[in-house]
């Protein structure tokens, strides 16, 4: 069974359950501190290495991210690939990866660098690994939510970080997701603890939605980080959102959660729409009946950052 969430750790205030459980993060600051100390691999590959990571723990948009500047560093004539370090738990990222890049899915990262290698390849992606101090990347970049920010700004399991907050002073640009269209006050935050760091805003937009019918009613269920931003694009373009059911992050999905999906929308009368991550895991001839929404990331700018990608590469 899979580890959901808890609410207290994208609260504004702390609670009392997130001060008892502060004792509990000694290991986490140990952790980071020896991999402070760790050395880089310091090879000079010709291949040049993005990380694209978060501090925050799931829902930051790493994925649409990584697929996104493998797009625009395609059409800059890059031979380009993404990295992502195999996890049983994770099998809807990596397919979703390997449908819309060429996905090096190891259990090292480093010998998937070396297959790369191999294959001639200009630049490899990396989703997630920015606590990977084994590898010396090229740019690292950080991922946040526009709405969850660093929740109570704890590290795990007192909060949702896996880094403190100061840590972004390492790396090379933060990326702020959502829908909200003023973010001066989170980039004015940002520019405090690193005053060089490049930002960008993205958002999501949905590919297909014109295959859905505003007049219809629809169930939706999710079990990815942000289970808020599904909804929210959802909303944004007038669907009649009846019941949401929200999953653990990466849950693995059995007959029963469909079963029980399947008599809740036939009550309600309602179609069944749900995100690609999750649609990826359940797709079968037994699941026609099901939708999902497919959404590509927009970057505000992104001439900017074409320009910065050239330039550091």
């Amino acid at each position: 069974m899979r580890f959901k969430k808890p609410k207290f750790w994208d609260s504004k205030k702390r609670t009392l359950l997130s001060f008892l459980l502060q004792p509990l993060t000694l290991p986490i600051i140990i952790n980071n501190f020896f991999l402070g100390l760790k050395k880089n691999d310091k090879i000079n590959h010709k291949i040049k290495k993005i990380c694209i990571g978060n501090i925050y723990l799931g829902g930051t948009a790493k994925t649409p991210l990584s697929i996104k500047i493998n797009k625009i560093l395609s059409n800059l004539n890059f031979r380009t690939a993404t990295i992502k370090k195999f996890y049983k738990d994770q099998i809807d990222e990596q397919k979703i990866l390997s449908k819309r890049t060429k996905l090096y899915c190891l259990k090292n990262r480093k010998e998937a660098i070396n297959e790369a290698i191999k294959d001639n390849i200009d630049v490899v992606i990396f989703d997630d690994g920015l606590q990977d101090r084994s590898v010396s990347y090229d740019l690292r970049f950080v991922c946040f939510n526009n709405i969850k920010w660093i929740g109570n700004g704890q590290l795990i399991p007192a909060g949702p970080l896996r880094e403190k907050i100061e840590s972004i002073s390492k790396y090379d640009a933060v990326f702020i997701n959502g829908n909200i269209n003023d973010n001066s006050d989170l980039k004015l935050l940002i520019k405090k603890y690193n005053k060089d760091i490049q930002i960008f805003e993205t958002f999501y937009r949905p590919i297909n939605i014109e295959e859905f019918n505003v007049k219809e009613k629809y169930i939706i269920f999710s079990g990815i980080g942000n289970p808020e931003s599904f909804k929210e694009t959802l909303m944004q373009n007038k669907l009649n959102i009846v019941k949401e059911i929200i999953f653990p992050d990466h849950h693995n999905y059995v007959q029963n959660d469909i079963d029980y999906i399947r008599l809740q929308a036939k009550h309600l009368g309602a179609i069944i729409l749900t995100t690609e991550k999750d649609y990826v895991k359940i797709n079968s001839n037994k699941n026609h009946d099901i939708k999902f929404l497919e959404i590509e990331l927009d970057i505000k700018e992104e001439e900017k950052l074409i320009n910065y990608l050239k330039l550091h590469l």
